[in-house]
């Protein structure tokens, strides 16, 4: 049987497969740890579940360099923790808070206390998106969502989706979305 450390390296695996991220990116993640443990959102919140979960999501942040940030629960407006310096180069507005357990979930918490110089933000735009335990990360995502679907369904006990960003394909039917040898025709 897996772990649930396991269980999410195979789920950035499967991400990984679907959108290569890099350090040009930005992953949300969402995590009930309750919802992990088999309990109900908001009702046992755990600092081994976070630990163990940090513990993979660091390892591929380490591995492709992509930028990460934890949203906190409902009571702190779901805003996100995030390594300062990535806030800043995006444009990110400092928000003053810092998540607790009760007020944040422990998986917030749990990434405060990990990160080099943690602030909290309340808005990002984020490339791609891990949502563990139904806690609706869309409202962080660029537009336009791609569900991504994992080799599993759960870690622990919870729920997990996931999706990457794409640009809008605009234009009507008329619009190319590739290159075609019209294109090449028009070069000098």
């Amino acid at each position: 049987m897996m772990t649930i450390q396991q269980q999410l390296e195979t789920v950035l695996g499967d991400l990984q497969k679907a959108k290569p991220l890099s350090s040009k990116h930005l992953l949300v993640i969402g995590v009930s740890t309750s919802e992990v443990a088999g309990k109900q959102i908001g009702t046992n919140s755990s600092k081994d579940v976070a630990a163990a979960l940090y513990a993979a999501l660091f390892s591929y942040q380490q591995k492709t360099g992509v930028a990460l940030a934890f949203q906190c629960c409902e009571h702190l407006n779901r805003a996100l923790v995030m390594e300062r310096d990535e806030a800043e180069a995006r444009g990110y507005e400092e928000v003053a808070v810092i998540p607790v357990r009760k007020a944040g979930g422990a998986m917030a918490t749990y990434a405060f206390t990990q990160f080099r110089d943690p602030v909290i933000v309340e808005q990002i735009r984020a490339d791609a998106g891990i949502d563990i335990g139904d806690t609706f990360i869309g409202m962080h995502l660029k537009r336009v969502a791609v569900p991504v679907r994992s080799s599993i369904s759960a870690i622990g006990d919870a729920h997990v989706t996931m999706a990457y960003s794409r640009p809008k394909l605009i234009g009507g039917v008329r619009a190319n979305y590739e290159r075609t040898e019209e294109h090449e025709s028009f070069r000098c």
